[in-house]
């Protein structure tokens, strides 16, 4: 349990806290989750939700440019920890809970995820560097990393792009000008800095955007495949973002961050080696019209 008066964690039969002495609530992050019910169910694999292609103006305001993607699909919630353990045979994170999102895995290993679970169901991994497939051979620290390379043609999993994520988020073909993912009333749809009680919480408990994808705000925020960079005034057509950098793109906020942070055009970059217990991914496929 987690003291809602100064954020220690205490053992469940403690009365006090014995970090600021405060009385021990049952109020706080168990009670959360029970008041909170999951709407859908975490299975093995993630479930994923059809985007019809589209154009949509990505991006904050007047800052804001026109940008055209054609249809894939994205997972409805965050990866969760039941399903990243089911693939990977290990659960990295570190707020524990098989239906919560896993977390303090890097860009690296979201990928190798992404591969892993792509040979499971018997379709072509999206991510290779030079011949290989099986990525998890590579130490996330090696600088072979900088030669991976994403087959947007292939019908396995993968990271969305930003512009992908972003789509998705704001609710596709009919985006919305919404501040969040859902809405604009924060509470109602992400778990973030002032409701999560320091910690994350089972998926899809707070209500989905337009497209009944659950998370896109709050939680964690979410790897994209995306090197970090300005994005162009320029209308664009299917872009990857840059070609070369040292920092990945994460979007959407997490439990920890404020309101702006969990916006859907607030875009922060990591390192691919960076992982914290705010940092997950979901997953996203090239749709079968779209593969060559």
């Amino acid at each position: 349990m987690i003291c809602s008066k100064c954020g220690a964690e205490i053992l469940q039969q403690f009365k006090f806290c014995p970090q600021c002495g405060a009385t021990v609530s049952k109020t706080s992050e168990e009670s959360i989750e029970k008041q909170s019910a999951m709407a859908v169910e975490s299975k093995s694999i993630p479930n994923l939700i059809d985007i019809q292609a589209g154009t949509f103006s990505m991006g904050f305001n007047e800052f804001n440019r026109k940008v055209s993607l054609v249809g894939f699909a994205i997972g409805e919630t965050p990866v969760t920890q039941k399903q990243y353990e089911y693939v990977m045979g290990k659960n990295p994170s570190k707020l524990l809970g098989e239906n919560r999102p896993v977390e303090s895995v890097n860009w690296c290993e979201a990928l190798i995820y992404c591969n892993s679970l792509s040979m499971m169901q018997g379709q072509t991994p999206c991510y290779s560097i030079g011949n290989a497939t099986d990525l998890s051979k590579f130490e996330s620290s090696s600088p072979l990393w900088k030669r991976v390379v994403c087959n947007f043609a292939a019908n396995g999993y993968r990271l969305p792009t930003e512009a992908e994520w972003e789509y998705a988020a704001r609710g596709g073909k009919n985006s919305s000008n919404d501040q969040y993912a859902g809405g604009n009333d924060i509470e109602k749809v992400a778990w973030y800095g002032e409701n999560s009680n320091i910690s994350t919480h089972d998926v899809s408990t707070k209500e989905p955007n337009s497209l009944q994808l659950y998370d896109m705000c709050g939680n964690v925020a979410e790897w994209c495949w995306d090197y970090m960079g300005e994005l162009p005034l320029t209308p664009l057509t299917n872009p990857q973002g840059p070609k070369i950098g040292s920092m990945h793109v994460k979007r959407g906020g997490s439990w920890l961050d404020d309101p702006q942070q969990c916006s859907v055009y607030f875009r922060s970059g990591s390192a691919p080696t960076g992982k914290s217990s705010n940092l997950g991914f979901r997953v996203c496929r090239t749709l079968y019209e779209n593969v060559i």
